[in-house]
């Protein structure tokens, strides 16, 4: 069996962290999402189970699998999450149920679907843009002749 370098190796670790911490997120939000909708509705059980799930997963996300050497500050960091999110978790995961529902497919089952897409698609944008350290910019000096 070949040998995993240093890189592929964090690299593989911090997936593990990712689906765990998304794990947690999904599952908190899943069981929320199942037991609200009949006595609360689609979109109220929607928003309790991911807001449930979201608090769960940006701590996870923010302290333990996407720490870098050069952190954002937490108010940038926060402010990314939550446009991305809104517009992932409540708006794009409402209306994956939303459709899937309309063709027959319970809510239960569907939350399912939604994480397929959502694994992929959410640890791209995490590493690249939410999570994303900012790099310190040189501070100026100046020079007296």
């Amino acid at each position: 069996m070949p040998k995993i370098n240093k890189k592929r190796r964090k690299l593989l670790v911090q997936i593990f962290e990712y689906m765990v911490s998304g794990g947690a997120w999904f599952w908190s939000g899943y069981i929320l999402i199942v037991l609200l909708t009949d006595p609360l509705g689609l979109f109220i059980a929607n928003f309790i189970g991911n807001f449930v799930g979201i608090s769960l997963n940006f701590v996870l996300q923010r302290f333990w699998v996407f720490k870098t050497k050069q952190p954002t500050k937490l108010a940038v960091t926060a402010r990314r999450y939550i446009v991305y999110t809104a517009l992932n978790a409540f708006l794009l995961n409402y209306l994956i149920l939303y459709v899937l529902r309309k063709h027959g497919i319970q809510v239960a089952v569907g939350q399912f679907i939604a994480a397929g897409f959502f694994t992929v698609w959410n640890y791209v944008w995490y590493k690249l843009y939410v999570f994303k350290g900012v790099k310190n910019k040189p501070r100026r000096t100046w020079h007296h002749a």
